[in-house]
């Protein structure tokens, strides 16, 4: 394995937690120093790290506009003025200090590992994830979806659609199970009471909700979250299972998460 190989392979993921329920992620190349960030939803407790690891931030990526994920990038602009801002090209305008304007099936090369872009609005009409894929067969990859897939739910709808929102969620299901789900908040409590609220009886929610209250009693994060474990938990994928459409009152899957997720809004 060539040098190249060897430094690629190297990219440290870092979850901060801010404000009062987000995650801000520092991606981190301990090789060379480098860092991006992705979300940043204030600058301080981001830089307070990069300072700590001596590390240079070259880029941010914004999954969308909301102040909760962009409310950082004016202070990290001036503390590092050469790092490139990425961001949905739908969202041009909203972000600050953007200035590359992304698409789905772009492109993205930050600490010398390359991200895929995938456009899943539906929270909002702009909206983008990050997805690294593995490097090495048994590696997972990694997805940084903001605010379109949760743990155990998904994101509520502002100025995208109820059907953008389940064809993006169809979209991120199609990879491997094995990847890492790196959602921009610690919902996951909340959005399981919600699933047994629909489903009571349905033993994976009940579970995986034993299993985030004790790691939340521990004051320990339930992020990442796995592709596969949601699939097999989060409701907001399940709706061609015939007991939720049963609960839903409808045998469309498409219908079927449109009112779930209206029933989330009122919950």
């Amino acid at each position: 394995m060539g040098a190249m190989s060897l430094y690629e392979l190297v990219m440290d993921i870092v979850r901060i937690s801010v404000l009062s329920d987000n995650y801000v992620f520092i991606l981190h190349n301990p090789i060379d120093r480098t860092a991006a960030v992705v979300d940043p939803a204030e600058a301080q407790s981001v830089l307070r790290w990069l300072r700590e690891h001596d590390a240079t931030l070259v880029a941010i990526l914004n999954t969308h506009h909301h102040g909760d994920h962009v409310g950082g990038n004016p202070a990290l602009v001036q503390q590092f003025p050469d790092l490139v801002v990425y961001g949905g090209a739908n969202d041009r305008g909203r972000i600050p200090q953007q200035q590359v304007f992304l698409q789905g099936g772009d492109r993205v090369t930050v600490c010398d590992r390359t991200a895929e872009v995938f456009f899943t609005p539906g929270h909002t009409r702009a909206h983008i994830a990050y997805y690294f894929p593995p490097l090495t067969p048994d590696e997972p990859g990694d997805l940084f979806c903001g605010d379109t897939l949760f743990a155990g739910g998904c994101g509520r709808i502002f100025d995208g659609t109820a059907t953008q929102l389940f064809t993006s969620l169809q979209q991120l299901c199609q990879l491997p199970d094995s990847t890492r789900i790196w959602c921009a908040h610690e919902y996951t409590v909340s959005n399981l009471t919600f699933a047994l609220s629909v489903l009571p009886e349905d033993s994976p929610s009940q579970s995986r909700y034993r299993e985030a209250i004790a790691l939340r009693q521990r004051h320990q994060a339930t992020i990442p979250t796995q592709l596969g474990l949601e699939k097999q938990t989060n409701l907001f994928l399940r709706c061609h299972d015939p007991r939720l459409q049963q609960a839903m009152n409808t045998p469309n899957p498409r219908e079927t998460f449109s009112r779930l997720r209206s029933q989330k809004d009122h919950f």
